[in-house]
């Protein structure tokens, strides 16, 4: 069997641009997803129909045993994970007094205690073959913080902190542990504001444009690949020096 990848949030927009390039790139691909199962199975047929080995994986990052389930699927269909993207995620925006303690304890455990389950779920393989490479998505608000996106931000700091530490932890196992910080990419997360307000985000951007998905899975590519062999421990910002 050959490399195999693990893609959560894979029905999102993000997270299938990853999946597309990581199969491009030879990977064999699991795509976990959570509640948009149509999506996933599509994106699996489509890639299997370009000879990539590809499978829909369901995948519920809040809960420990459909995590356990979803590595047991693919261990038995692909081989161990030796590439994690930790992409799944939610997001909100409500100004922070407007949260309910389950609104902020739903945030954290998506959005940060999910992908360090799911890290620490594929570890024990990984650790087992002295091999890995772990990549989680975060955020600029996870370094800048945002207004109205408090719980957001936080999440995706703790990621950042989760993805600094374990790199130190991991690193003598042969293991690489990094982070993308993503700017404002277009995505249908995204689709609720106006032209105008694009307008007045990309005046602020130097690159003068939005980030595509492929902006992050070209990124996600270099990190996962032989070329990035001595990178761990690093955030990575795609953002168009927009901060």
């Amino acid at each position: 069997m050959g490399k195999v990848a693990f893609i959560t949030g894979a029905s999102g927009d993000i997270g299938r641009a990853v999946s597309m390039q990581l199969a491009k790139d030879g990977f064999s691909v699991a795509l976990g997803f959570n509640s948009n199962k149509n999506s996933a199975c599509e994106l699996s047929q489509r890639l299997n129909s370009d000879c990539t080995k590809a499978i829909a994986v369901e995948c519920d990052i809040t809960n420990s045993v459909s995590i356990s389930n979803a590595l047991e699927q693919i261990k038995k269909e692909l081989g161990s994970v030796e590439l994690l993207v930790n992409n799944a995620g939610t997001a909100d925006i409500r100004l922070f007094t407007d949260n309910s303690y389950r609104d902020l304890s739903k945030m954290i455990n998506t959005d940060l205690l999910g992908a360090m389950e799911v890290s620490r779920q594929v570890l024990a393989d990984m650790i087992h073959a002295k091999k890995g490479c772990i990549i989680n998505i975060s955020s600029v608000w996870g370094e800048k913080g945002a207004s109205c996106e408090v719980a957001y931000s936080a999440a995706k700091a703790g990621l950042i902190g989760f993805t600094k530490a374990l790199a130190r932890e991991e690193g003598p196992s042969g293991i690489r542990v990094n982070c993308i910080s993503c700017g404002f990419i277009d995505t249908k997360m995204n689709s609720s504001l106006s032209q105008q307000d694009k307008a007045a985000i990309i005046e602020d951007i130097p690159c003068g444009r939005l980030g595509t998905v492929q902006d992050i899975a070209n990124a996600v590519s270099f990190i996962a690949s032989e070329k990035a062999d001595y990178i761990n421990g690093q955030v990575i910002r795609v953002d168009g020096c927009w901060i």
